[in-house]
């Protein structure tokens, strides 16, 4: 067997692991406030990290450019509570104006 399925086979044992970990931890723990709150919050931060590189990530450094603009337009818009898809085309349509 080479060492990629050994890997491969070591990584679905601890993703099944990881899933059956989840599934013992008491009630008690998941009611709790604090864990309610927290696991509200992780999909948005998970996200806000996930646009952040994907906008200003550069190959060793931040990059300033284009994308960083359709974000601030997009930002904008949202504020104004713009339906999604209208936004998103506004904010490509100004990352691409400025990539001209």
């Amino acid at each position: 067997m080479s060492a990629l399925w050994v890997g491969v086979l070591l990584t679905a044992a601890g993703c099944y692991a990881l899933k059956l970990t989840g599934l013992s931890v008491p009630e008690r723990v998941l009611d709790h406030p604090v864990t309610q709150r927290a696991t509200d919050l992780i999909p948005v931060a998970l996200l806000g990290a996930l646009i952040g590189v994907q906008v200003l990530g550069g190959e060793r450094a931040l990059v300033v450019d284009a994308r960083l603009a359709g974000l601030g337009v997009a930002a904008l818009l949202l504020w104004f509570r713009v339906p999604f898809l209208p936004m998103v085309v506004a904010a490509a349509a100004t990352a691409a104006l400025l990539r001209l």
